[in-house]
């Protein structure tokens, strides 16, 4: 997706900003949908996905520091905050309520365009993504990627330092086979058989811990000639 193709939400309980604003957003490609306060905005979010929210701080009844805030406990989606207020501890109570931006009216609208698209540009949704999953399903045994975790069931399986490194190595690479030099290399070892035979020994301990049958190894296995490799289900 690229930004003109974002769905944005504006925010603002004036009417005449919110028009100019919206027409000024769509005529860059922009979808455009408008809300005149907290309580409509939320009747929106609750039926649409949106890419980017332009919230007013000023408003009456729930304001846009109150609803951001809330927002943040149950959305990812970015918010741009528009205020009157340009003073540094109003920014500052902007973005600890979970604001990405904060821009002080009276602005340029060319400005909005650019934060808006940098904020855009900076979300992993608009960006070319690692489709690769967060976790490895190996039988019964599950990996969690980002915490570096093996868990089979309920129950944690210990992982020495050099198996825990192992698996992020082989992980990174799901079906595809590993020499056992680089591995070596991505261990920090230095070069050698030594340091090769080494790693085998560590592989077949991991086995141990992965496979039901370690000598015929379904998930670690070994391709002849490049190497070993992970083949998660």
């Amino acid at each position: 997706m690229s930004e003109v193709d974002a769905h944005l939400l504006i925010v603002d309980d004036d009417e005449r900003i919110r028009g100019l604003l919206q027409k000024f957003l769509i005529r860059h490609g922009f979808l455009v949908s408008a809300a005149r306060d907290a309580a409509h905005a939320r009747r929106l979010l609750s039926g649409l996905d949106f890419d980017l929210i332009v919230l007013d701080v000023m408003m009456p009844g729930e304001d846009g520091i109150s609803l951001t805030r809330d927002l943040r406990q149950v959305l990812k989606t970015p918010i741009l905050l528009l205020t009157a207020k340009g003073e540094t501890e109003d920014r500052i109570v902007g973005l600890e309520a979970g604001a990405d931006d904060y821009l002080s009216k009276p602005f340029e609208p060319k400005e909005l365009l650019l934060r808006i698209n940098a904020i855009l540009r900076r979300m992993p949704d608009l960006a070319p993504q690692d489709t690769g999953p967060k976790v490895l399903t190996l039988g019964p045994i599950r990996y969690d990627i980002n915490r570096g975790e093996m868990w089979r069931g309920d129950d944690l399986v210990r992982l020495t330092a050099t198996e825990s490194q192992l698996m992020k190595i082989f992980s990174a690479q799901p079906g595809e086979a590993i020499s056992r030099a680089k591995l070596v290399e991505d261990l920090g070892r230095d070069r050698g058989q030594a340091q090769e035979r080494a790693v085998d020994v560590q592989i077949t301990r991991l086995r141990r811990k992965i496979e039901d049958d370690p000598k015929q190894p379904r998930y670690l296995q070994t391709v002849r000639g490049a190497g070993y490799m992970l083949q998660p289900d």
